[in-house]
């Protein structure tokens, strides 16, 4: 059996979406001929964490993990934010924030290149490339963002002459907060500096979406393959679950200040001042919700609407999608919003329950929703589109029918999609 270096930030105890693409890759390469070997951090800064996930790992999987030094201390003292998890994703409405955060923000940006794991880099390229002459593998997998873990399977690359596949889950410098991240023109070059530097020396780059590969593909003049991101059929695979009650619209996960889909608060608003029951639906939020989104729900009225769950384990978040009514999916508004695939996404198919998405209709996830028969997608502004749609899932719901009929989401089960990554890896190392 080949073996295969895979270098990752996110890693059980880590909870949330960023771990799960990984997490499935590892549980499934050595059914196609792969054994991985695990590279990781022993402290990492997690905004969720969920110890469980850590069953998924194959107990013969080797996992090495190593200390970082992140700067969240020093950002936490400086702001007044001590003993507080930081929540770096959502990094536009820290750049709008007080004058320290601006200015802690300006420092992240223009001197953290690519990111607040850079100063893991150099030791790891070491520590590896020590490790390696006595652990012999045939590849090394590196999976961003944080981007720092491509910079460091380029180093252990180059020094053992080892074929190296960059798996990109977001983009680099067309991410969605990458413009507010206030870089002088020195620290821009070097991020799209060193962005093109790992397009061009990996051996394979593998994107979630067909947007960041025509992006990519057009910047390196390189292929670049495309193997989404999906559900594990496993995970799923529970006792029928009753469909709440409740008529309901269920987001879970972090419902970040960007994604904000202000057309549906306005649809729902108007549906309730008109006097239909379909007014009432109650907006069930899974997770984080950062206080802008909040802020808008009470804006426009639906304060009573309002059913606020915090975080869960993985498993009961299963249990909530499939006893979903109907599932929620706003995508992200910025310039590139087209290219938005959440891992969310996927497993809104795998429950089987009704999506409606909020995006731009030509976008990558609007194209899974419809595609897969799975939902029905509204562009942003969609207000009477929402109105109409919503009358018709409550006039479902109350009659008992409210389901999806055949939907097409086998291509995106985990194991499947291993398979995708197992054929790369053998190409790169034939």
């Amino acid at each position: 059996m080949k073996k295969v270096l895979i270098i990752t930030y996110y890693w059980p105890p880590a909870g949330g979406i960023a771990v799960q693409r990984t997490l499935k890759f590892v549980k499934y390469l050595q059914d196609f001929g792969w054994m991985p070997i695990v590279y990781t951090v022993s402290n990492g800064e997690y905004p969720e964490h969920d110890p469980a996930l850590e069953q998924q790992v194959p107990g013969n999987v080797t996992v090495i993990r190593r200390r970082i030094w992140e700067p969240y201390a020093w950002y936490k003292a400086f702001t007044g934010k001590s003993g507080k998890k930081v929540n770096r994703a959502n990094l536009k409405q820290k750049a709008g924030g007080s004058l320290t955060e601006k200015i802690s923000f300006w420092i992240r940006g223009n001197f953290f290149i690519p990111d607040t794991r850079r100063f893991w880099i150099k030791p790891s390229i070491t520590f590896l490339s020590d490790y390696l002459q006595k652990e012999k593998v045939d590849a090394i997998i590196s999976t961003g963002p944080p981007h720092s873990m491509h910079l460091i399977a380029r180093g252990v690359s180059k020094k053992r002459k080892l074929p190296w596949l960059a798996d990109f889950r977001d983009p680099w410098t067309t991410m969605d907060y990458y413009k507010d991240l206030m870089l002088t023109s020195m620290a821009d070059a070097r991020h799209r500096e060193l962005e093109l530097a790992v397009l061009k020396e990996a051996s394979s780059v593998v994107v979630v979406g067909r947007f960041i590969q025509q992006e990519f593909e057009g910047k390196s003049a390189h292929r670049v393959r495309v193997i989404a991101n999906g559900f594990d059929t496993t995970d799923f695979a529970t006792e029928p679950i009753a469909v709440d009650k409740t008529f309901a619209l269920v987001h879970t996960g972090s419902f970040f200040t960007r994604r904000n889909p202000e057309s549906l608060w306005k649809a729902i608003s108007e549906l309730k001042w008109e006097g239909h029951p379909a007014g009432n639906v109650q907006l069930k939020l899974v997770g984080r919700v950062d206080p802008p989104v909040l802020n808008s729900i009470e804006a426009f009225g639906l304060s009573g609407n309002l059913n606020l769950v915090s975080q869960v384990p993985y498993n009961e978040v299963i249990r909530i999608m499939k006893a979903a009514p109907v599932l929620l999916l706003p995508i992200d508004v910025f310039d590139g919003s087209k290219w938005v695939l959440t891992g969310k996404l996927y497993e809104y198919l795998a429950s089987g329950r009704p999506i409606v998405c909020i995006g731009p209709l030509d976008g990558d996830a609007a194209g899974v929703v419809e595609e897969s028969r799975a939902g029905k997608a509204f562009d942003f502004g969609d207000v009477a589109g929402l109105k109409a749609h919503l009358i018709t899932l409550h006039q479902q719901f109350v009659a008992g029918i409210l389901r999806i009929e055949g939907s097409k989401v086998d291509q995106y089960s985990r194991k499947h999609l291993t398979g995708e990554l197992a054929d790369e890896l053998n190409r790169i190392t034939a």
